[in-house]
């Protein structure tokens, strides 16, 4: 098929070079002109996937407008916060009848819309063709053929079922579901969960410690995916807890990586401008909170590390917050 990947850092490299594996010749779009070039004449990604040879049916280009003309399928894997500028240069350029795949994770801070809202938004006509990719992936794993399982969100049951198709290997498997706004949710809120998870790690709190994050998190996340009208089931699943676990886990999570060294006392900024990829749950942690104050959710672990990260909130001071709380039941019948 015809298939163009938008964002050639470690995730969107790791989905083209899935499919170049599969016999497909997906044209990848780097916005680094130089990376492009790289791509090409060593078949690797040096900037976002070093030591990983990449799959020679790989189309690398700089060309925004000729990475989407034409396609069948467009996935869309860049930062959030860069996706509504980048899908708008994209959305002229997408044939009536392509479905456009979001693999980016995260929430517009402005708007506080989802990728797919923004996509409905800006391409209305390809509304009932969107699809969303969302689980427990990191990208280096992925390239090196790790098994790994994932799901593939959408309205358009032929459209979920069609990525499944041309993304599904032997060693990446991919389920379907109707719920896109708890495929959504679940692959953003888990970033701002793993901040936390990592700064209590870096204090060495201990396990239990990170289990009861782990698991308040996911409560909190749901609570606000079902206030939004999600399948309380997804979080469940690959989108949500798995995800989850992943994230706040996986020595690979940027956002796990960044909580850690805030946990160990170093400053935010020296840590973001030392990291080559992004973490979205830095840019998250506000979204996601102000989604929650919109809606009137309480999820005090988001809360605790928006005030973190844009307040100056001493990591002890937040955690004393967390702990000195109103007790009250979990479940009760």
């Amino acid at each position: 098929m015809k298939i163009g990947v938008i964002g050639a850092g470690g995730w969107g490299t790791a989905i083209a070079n899935l499919l170049a594996g599969s016999g497909h010749s997906p044209m990848l779009w780097c916005f680094e002109p130089e990376l492009a070039e790289q791509i090409k004449i060593r078949g690797e990604n040096n900037l976002y996937l070093p030591g990983i040879k990449l799959e020679p049916g790989i189309e690398p280009t700089n060309d925004l407008a000729q990475a989407a003309k034409d396609k069948e399928i467009i996935i869309f894997a860049v930062p959030s916060h860069f996706f509504r500028q980048v899908f708008t240069k994209a959305a002229n350029s997408p044939p009536p009848k392509a479905i456009l795949v979001s693999a980016t994770k995260g929430i517009e801070t402005d708007t506080l819309k989802t990728m797919s809202q923004v996509m409905a938004e800006l391409a209305p006509s390809h509304a009932d063709q969107i699809v969303v990719i969302s689980g427990p992936s990191f990208a280096r794993e992925v390239a090196q053929k790790r098994l790994t399982a994932i799901t593939a969100a959408s309205k358009n049951k032929p459209a979920a079922e069609l990525v499944q198709q041309i993304l599904s290997t032997d060693y990446f498997r991919v389920y379907t579901i109707s719920d896109l706004v708890g495929a959504e949710l679940g692959g953003t809120a888990k970033n701002v969960v793993a901040i936390a998870a990592g700064i209590c790690d870096g204090m060495e709190l201990g396990l239990n410690t990170r289990a009861a994050i782990i698991t308040r998190g996911l409560a909190e996340s749901a609570r606000l995916g079902i206030k939004l009208g999600a399948d309380p089931m997804t979080f469940a699943g690959l989108a949500g807890v798995g995800d989850l676990v992943l994230t706040c886990t996986g020595s690979l999570s940027r956002n796990y990586q960044v909580g850690f060294k805030i946990g160990q006392g170093a400053p935010l900024g020296q840590i973001l401008a030392e990291m080559k990829m992004v973490a979205e749950g830095v840019k998250n942690a506000e979204s996601i909170y102000r989604l929650s104050q919109r809606e009137h959710v309480e999820m005090p672990i988001t809360e605790q590390i928006y005030l973190l990260i844009y307040a100056g909130k001493a990591p002890k001071m937040a955690i004393a917050s967390l702990m000195g709380r109103k007790l009250k039941t979990e479940f009760w019948s």
